[in-house]
């Protein structure tokens, strides 16, 4: 069996995943370049491979039918919009997610983002470097509204930590754990309500033609000059041209993107601003759970592969 893993930093904190792989008889070629690979890489890496342990590389129809070979796509993460999940039904090909291998560590991500921005922490700390002792006054996060769109797993986590801080949460969603939001005092709200009354709001929701651009120059137009946008979910639910004009006249207070439609962004005014604090898609690179989700994506593979 040969398989094809590209996420960079699968096995980093956990080789034992490796070793899983050569006692299953998997003969694994691994990611060696610098970033994603491409739609063309990637067809010509999965030739001959019969399963995948993809990150968010390209896998849309045309990549999955060159691979002619290809049994089993087996998810580092939980979103898979970058699988064309219709072509792979198609072709009988299995489809696994590491199902809350991450969601701690992008719950804590999106919180720092949303503490760092109130307060002001980078300019601070870069005015600090250059011998500028002045105060900078900021805004708090104690007992504010903080809107959750997307409230899964990671939604529930944010709401969680939120909660700590005395925040009154809204959260939106498609389907609701109705016994959960009863139980912990969570408000459910639209999503105009959300970018009406939120002094926070974090995304969570997967990146599906009806959440495209979910957040876009109108939403902005509704939100408060206090306002802080954090985005640690998908590139595209934000129209991120209408984002960065509204950071630009400082109409919002500020954003927090750890992930954008093309990474890095070829905009490079988003580098000018003191008001973004930008990720390299790094909310889920932790330690724990990078381990997790080697084990879970390994375990599904091998799974899939062999059942």
């Amino acid at each position: 069996m040969k398989v094809l893993i590209t996420p960079r930093s699968y096995g980093k904190t956990d080789p034992g995943v490796f070793e899983m792989l050569k006692e299953a008889g998997i003969d694994y070629s691994l990611n060696d370049t610098a970033g994603i690979l491409s739609k063309e890489q990637m067809i010509e890496r999965l030739r001959d491979c019969n399963g995948v342990i993809i990150g968010v590389d390209p896998l849309d129809g045309e990549v999955i039918n060159a691979a002619e070979k290809l049994k089993v796509i087996s998810k580092y993460g939980v979103g898979v919009d970058n699988i064309d999940l219709e072509t792979a039904a198609q072709r009988g090909i299995k489809v696994s997610r590491t199902v809350g291998a991450n969601s701690e560590a992008v719950a804590d991500y999106a919180m720092t983002l949303m503490l760092a921005l109130a307060r002001k922490i980078l300019p601070i700390d870069a005015r600090c470097r250059n011998s500028d002792w002045k105060k900078i006054t900021t805004i708090d996060v104690s007992r504010k509204t903080i809107g959750i769109l997307g409230f899964g797993a990671i939604g529930k986590l944010v709401a969680q930590r939120a909660q700590g801080f005395n925040m009154r949460v809204l959260a939106f969603d498609s389907y609701w754990d109705e016994e959960y939001v009863q139980k912990n005092g969570i408000i459910k709200a639209s999503p105009e309500e959300i970018f009406r009354e939120a002094d926070f709001i974090s995304l969570h929701l997967p990146l599906l033609p009806e959440t495209r651009n979910f957040i876009d120059a109108d939403q902005l137009a509704m939100m408060k000059p206090t306002a802080i946008v954090v985005n640690t979910a998908r590139g595209g639910l934000i129209n991120e041209e209408a984002l960065l004009q509204a950071l630009k006249e400082n109409r919002i207070y500020g954003a927090g993107m750890d992930v954008f439609m093309e990474e890095p962004p070829s905009n490079k005014e988003w580098f000018t601003l003191e008001n973004v604090i930008i990720g390299s898609h790094c909310a889920a690179s932790t330690t724990g759970a990078a381990y997790n989700m080697g084990r879970m994506a390994t375990e599904n593979l091998i799974r899939d592969l062999f059942n």
